[in-house]
């Protein structure tokens, strides 16, 4: 059975390099990296009475992993306005309407068609850092990076897979 229903012939899986994160309902530029996507559930033990030499397992809370975007430092304001409203040095208070965000994460194929598409839920900055460590002595980009806390996230199963030619 083919992996792919639209494109049988394809055999390769989807490359990691190709993705767009959005909020706002638009392009968040530059993001080089994010984290996974994962969620873990935690396992309740227990024994019936009539039976206690087995151990019984059934599933707990299910926990979301916070997500972390990075991007080489350029004058795009983003991350800053968005870290900016869950605490503001200028009022030392935060955003009670604005500082949660639904996110969308695109990955997409060569030719930069969206392939599978999440939409995260409730997020909000918790860390923000604006410079990395500064080193004169290195040949390297300068990241800053936002770490996303969030309430969950799901497939968008309206995103067919792409036909391919």
């Amino acid at each position: 059975m083919p992996q792919f229903t639209v494109n049988p012939s394809r055999i390769d899986p989807y490359k990691k390099f190709k993705f767009l994160v959005k909020w706002d309902n638009k392009i968040v530029a530059g993001v080089s990296k994010m984290s996974p996507l994962k969620r873990t559930t935690d396992v309740i033990t227990h024994r019936e009475g009539g039976d206690a030499n087995v151990e019984r397992k059934s599933p707990g809370k299910t926990h979301y992993d916070s997500i972390v975007l990075e991007r080489g430092v350029t004058h795009d304001p983003e991350f800053e306005a968005w870290a900016n409203l869950v605490f503001n040095k200028g009022s030392g208070s935060m955003s009670l309407k604005n500082f949660r965000k639904d996110i969308v994460i695109e990955l997409l194929n060569e030719a930069g068609v969206p392939a599978i598409v999440y939409k995260v839920y409730r997020c909000w900055v918790s860390e923000y850092v604006a410079l990395p460590e500064l080193d004169a002595g290195e040949n390297a980009v300068a990241i800053q990076s936002i770490t996303i806390e969030h309430e969950g996230w799901e497939r968008d199963t309206s995103v067919a897979e792409p036909k391919e030619t």
